[in-house]
């Protein structure tokens, strides 16, 4: 299956240069860890997870088409 991914803040520096987004071939069944792993994230960062737009989790199982987002934690004020 594939999944589009986006990655955000800091995370974006993982996608190939001039990329916003990427296409990824996963096995039917992958979650969203498997697309972490796919980019190296290291599991202990804290993330915030967006599949199709609604929150997520590194347990969420995909299906096809799926579009996620990965973004770090922010602060500010």
């Amino acid at each position: 299956m594939e999944v589009t991914v986006r990655l955000f803040a800091t995370l974006k520096d993982l996608l190939p240069e001039d990329k916003k987004k990427i296409s990824i071939e996963l096995e039917a069944g992958s979650t969203v860890n498997e697309v972490i792993e796919y980019f190296e994230i290291p599991q202990e960062k804290p993330l915030i997870i967006k599949v199709n737009g609604r929150h997520g989790s590194k347990s969420t199982i995909l299906e096809d088409r799926d579009r996620v987002g990965i973004f770090p934690p922010v602060g500010g004020g």
